[in-house]
């Protein structure tokens, strides 16, 4: 399975930037998780494949450039673009974004040849096939209703936790998998600031690792991602201090094989 951090951002001479102002994932070049990035980070034939995107929650980070990557494929779509969540988000996505004052209603729109956009309504807890993927979303904790993700290709195994502070759900589910590649989980803020991880519903690289230590699977790589750009060179440095060979940050741009 080849996974990539889209970019969010990008330097003064045009390259990608480690900052991770939005959030999105590309699996195997065709489906993407979240669309935060969605519409910037995407080369042209990446942008060709991806018609099935899932949505983990509605915060705006993970779903600001959703309407625009419609909107680019708009006259040349053959076929929908899939948003696969949860009633309740689906719902919020209907409520703040699709609602014609933020961006049209695109579930009513049809270019001549296919409508525009149709939702896949997914139930937390049971399996779904996305493409050639397999994929369960359980529920995590933050402030809003947000789910995590367990997806396999039938040879791999990884775990995305999106958004969330300390959660035990996700985790029993990942343990009765026989194995697990690889875990993407968040570290938002620095330990310094744990009381407000809590309260915003976010880790830090100490409860990262208390969270990791509840996977009971051996040798599987442990990506941070979310890292708030104001608190990069804090994360990192006591991601580091962790000690555990395993864990790093997650390099906007790069292609991870497992």
């Amino acid at each position: 399975m080849k996974i990539q951090l889209l970019p969010s951002t990008f330097d003064g001479r045009g390259g990608v930037s480690q900052e991770q102002r939005l959030t999105s994932y590309l699996i195997d070049d065709r489906v993407a998780v979240d669309a935060g990035s969605l519409a910037i980070g995407l080369t042209p034939p990446q942008r060709a494949a991806v018609r099935d995107v899932i949505i983990t929650h509605a915060h705006m980070d993970h779903v600001a450039t959703l309407p625009i990557f419609i909107d680019d494929l708009f006259s040349s779509l053959t076929e929908p673009v899939r948003v696969h969540a949860p009633e309740e988000i689906i719902f919020l996505l209907e409520r703040d974004v699709f609602n014609w004052s933020i961006y049209p209603h695109f579930f009513e729109l049809h270019n001549g040849r296919t409508k525009v956009l149709e939702y896949v309504p997914i139930r937390p807890d049971e399996e779904f096939a996305v493409a050639h993927l397999r994929m369960t979303a359980v529920y995590v904790n933050h402030t809003v209703p947000t789910v995590g993700l367990i997806v396999t290709d039938g040879t791999s195994t990884v775990v995305f936790t999106s958004d969330t502070a300390p959660t035990d759900e996700l985790w029993e589910t990942a343990n009765r998998r026989p194995k697990i590649d690889a875990v993407l989980i968040e570290a938002s803020l620095p330990d310094e600031m744990a009381g407000f991880a809590r309260t915003t519903g976010h880790l830090t690289p100490a409860t990262l690792a208390e969270e990791v230590c509840k996977v009971r699977h051996k040798d599987f790589d442990v990506l941070a991602v979310h890292i708030k750009p104001n608190h990069r060179a804090e994360v990192m440095r006591q991601l580091a201090a962790l000690a555990h060979p395993r864990v790093s940050a997650m390099e906007p741009g790069r292609e991870y094989n497992f």
